[in-house]
């Protein structure tokens, strides 16, 4: 497991923002993850836009095009991520898509997150029986492929868990990104059996919109993540999101410190 997720899940829960670079430019990215880093955030993912996020609903969709339409590319997000590392205090993850790395080239992206100082990677549409192509170079470089658990994976949980590495995202009910009103799925019985096989931090992570929820989360698992909700934040904000984001997250780590 790479030391600095280790650090991130060692001192009680973990808030987990999440922010798509470039939305709706990278220096408001900059700004953004700062404000999150200064708010209490443990680990913050950084998404780099694809085309086609088959796993994003329509408000990370958005912010996927936008990011894109604004000339963000793979190698400008590097860069970014690098200057962060190096400033900021804070373990960050890529959550991006399969073909990104592959057409990127699986060596040289490793590479490269690995110099700027990222801490692993999730690939939302690469299943456990297809992560073999991706994970050697990865473990090369010291970036952990963390694995996802959703709520239709009840028979294959213990197969996929028993080589997790970082933290394990538990996705809290079907369907894509997105707040929701309700989340009626039995996580609690899912850590259970997830529990049996590993003692690798969980992280429950896809409709949580509050406070209120990420603690509701937290109290489940050792950590929750929120990506809709503060996109929907940069979306309305533009430019001027870092603050009303560091705020949101700021109440959301103070929430997640209760459970």
């Amino acid at each position: 497991m790479n030391k600095k997720l280790a650090a991130a899940f060692a001192d009680g829960k973990a808030f987990i923002p999440f922010v798509t670079c470039g939305d709706p430019t990278l220096d408001t990215t900059r700004e953004v993850v700062r404000a999150m880093a200064q708010a209490g955030a443990k680990v913050i993912e950084l998404g780099i836009p694809f085309s086609d996020p088959t796993a994003e609903g329509p408000v990370i969709q958005g912010a996927n095009l936008r990011a894109l339409e604004g000339g963000v590319d793979t190698d400008k997000i590097f860069a970014m991520a690098a200057e962060l590392n190096k400033e900021l205090d804070v373990a960050m993850v890529f959550m991006t898509y399969g073909n990104v790395v592959y057409h990127y080239g699986i060596e040289k992206f490793a590479e490269n997150a690995a110099r700027a100082g990222m801490c692993g990677i999730i690939l939302p549409d690469v299943p456990y029986e297809e992560k073999d192509e991706f994970a050697p170079a990865f473990a090369q470089h010291g970036l952990d492929l963390i694995s996802m658990i959703a709520p239709t994976s009840e028979d294959r949980i213990s197969m996929i868990v028993r080589e997790a590495e970082g933290f394990i995202y538990l996705v809290s009910s079907l369907g894509v990104t997105g707040t929701r009103s309700k989340i009626t799925t039995d996580l609690s019985s899912i850590v259970a059996k997830i529990r049996e096989v590993t003692d690798t931090p969980i992280a429950i992570g896809f409709g949580i919109s509050d406070a209120a929820a990420a603690q509701f989360m937290a109290e489940i698992a050792d950590g929750a993540i929120v990506g809709s909700a503060i996109v929907k934040i940069i979306e309305k904000e533009g430019t001027q999101a870092a603050k009303p984001v560091g705020e949101f997250v700021a109440g959301c780590v103070a929430a997640v410190s209760k459970a």
